[in-house]
Formats: structure tokens, sequence, C-alpha cells
């Protein structure tokens, strides 16, 4: 197939005054032809421009002529670079327990779509759904704020702290012993990650067996993972301590350092131990130490 480009002249008027011209401009297409508003689209794109009110469009013609420029997508293509996006969480639902003794979320419609017609036009509707939870409620966060009332709350998060952060997995599968001692982070490099620890014990989320006998961290596995400069410290068990206790030395050590801490995660095993980046961004709120995230990792490869 013969290949085309457009040749054309353009008109650009910014709306906060002044504007800008162009003649004689080539670009390739695809395909036999292109429209204005795709012209328009592709000349704000390309040169960047801000505040663009009115892209005009003279003495389009389309010409036989061989590509000269190539485009971002092929080059993408070529290289064979893939992104990939793994769900680290549980779904939240209505009447879902977390945590023995913690009651469970109540998701019910503060407006159904039947009430929106009252307040709207015929053919169109909204639902505003209402959502009755304690904080610690599916896949979460905790912050400071939850073990030390002199801690920062979720308003005072840092986001360079979860969001898109480098991250390690660490797998702690098939142990005979439920702590998950220092020694099993010694030979990884935790040092400004992520570091996601996989025992394997989110295939009991929804069972009793969830809330009994789980993984935990010993209290010298949190000062090593505080020693090594860890970022962030998660776990796809129950409670990242011995809650067989009444001491929470885990949560104190990583807390007391500002080190985050996410809870209940899941699908751990589908990463690699390696090279993706790891997101776990709480809401803005003052006064709360703990809320549900969407935890996810990134993965790019070719």
């Amino acid at each position: 197939m013969t290949e085309k480009r457009v040749s054309f002249d353009f008109d650009i008027a910014f709306s906060n005054g002044g504007g800008m011209q162009g003649q004689g401009f080539r670009l390739d297409i695809n395909g036999v032809d292109i429209s204005d508003d795709e012209l328009a689209a592709y000349i704000i794109k390309d040169l960047r421009l801000l505040m663009v009110g009115s892209v005009t469009i003279l003495n389009k013609e389309i010409i036989e002529e061989p590509h000269k420029r190539t485009e971002i997508e092929a080059l993408s293509e070529s290289a064979g670079i893939v992104t990939e996006f793994i769900d680290l969480s549980h779904t939240i639902k209505d009447g879902m327990i977390t945590y023995k003794g913690l009651p469970a979320p109540l998701i019910c419609d503060h407006l159904s779509f039947t009430q929106s017609h009252d307040h709207y036009d015929a053919g169109t509707e909204f639902t505003i759904a209402k959502i009755e939870m304690v904080a610690n409620t599916g896949t979460y966060l905790d912050t400071p704020y939850h073990r030390y009332r002199d801690g920062h709350d979720l308003n005072g998060l840092v986001l360079e702290k979860v969001s898109n952060v480098p991250a390690v997995v660490v797998r702690a599968t098939g142990m005979m012993e439920r702590g998950i001692d220092w020694m099993t982070f010694a030979p990884i490099d935790v040092a400004e990650k992520a570091v996601l620890i996989n025992t394997g014990w989110d295939q009991h989320w929804g069972t009793d067996q969830y809330f009994e006998g789980h993984p935990f961290l010993t209290e010298k596995s949190a000062e090593y993972l505080r020693d090594q400069g860890a970022v962030l410290v998660g776990i796809d068990t129950l409670n990242i301590d011995d809650t067989s206790a009444g001491t929470r030395p885990v949560h104190s050590t990583l807390l007391r350092a500002e080190i985050p801490i996410v809870e209940h995660m899941t699908n751990l095993s589908a990463l690699p131990n390696d090279g993706f980046h790891f997101s776990a961004v709480p809401p803005k709120i003052t006064s709360m130490g703990t809320f549900p995230v969407r935890a996810h990792a990134i993965i790019s490869h070719r």
C-alpha cells in the first residue's frame, strides 16, 4: 500500500490571547485521509500547547509520499515493552469480616437510581452509595497514628512511601515456624524498597482458619527492616504481629520509624521477586491512622 502524508497550513488562537501560524506542514498519516479535528489534536499534543482556544486547518492536501517519522507506537512495539498491573487487594463486600471482633462493612444506597428520578430529567439517573465500616477493613494501610498519639495520620502520609515505590517480594511460604525471623530478609536488598512478604496465608481468606495461627514477623525482623532502610512493609496475613499476646512489637517498631504497614494483602505469588513498583495510596483524611487501599504492583517487561 502506498504511504500517504498530509500537507496543510494552520492558524491557532490561544484562549489567553495571541496566536500561532504554520505553513506547508507535512505529516505522515495512516490510511487515506485525516480529519481537521485529528490534525488539530495532533498539533496540540506534538507541540505541547496549552490554553488553545481554536485551531483552523487550511489548504489541506493528501499526497503520496514515503513516511518520514517513526511513530511512538511503532517504537514501543519494536522494543517489546509491556506494562502489567497486578491487583494485590481483597474486595470489600457488604457483611465481610476482616478481623474477628470488628464489625463488618455495611454498604447500601444513600440515593438509589430510582430515587434519583425525582432530581433529574427523564433518562438521566445516578446512584450515590453509602458505606459504614471501621478503618481496618479489607486490605488496609497503617500510619504511625494507628499506634502512636503523636504519630502522623493519613493526612500526613508522604506519597513517596506509598506510590510507585521500587519493591521486592520475600518468600516465606511453607515455613516450619510461624514467626518469620530477620535472617529471612538478610539475602535481599531492602533499602529504599517496599518489602512485601508472601506467606500464602491469603488462601484462607474468607474462612475461619484465616483468623487462627497466621504467620507473623518477629521483633528482630522489624528492627532489621527498619535498620536496613525499608520504605514500607506489607504482608498477606491477618496481622504483621503475633496476635496471641497483647503487645505489638512489629507495629511499634515500624510505625515509630514512620514505615507504613499494609496488611491482608493477596496475590503476592503472582509477583516476581524484584524489578517492579508498588502502590497503596489511601484517602487523605485527618485524625485517622488506618484505611483501606487498592494495593497493586506495576511490572514492565519485554
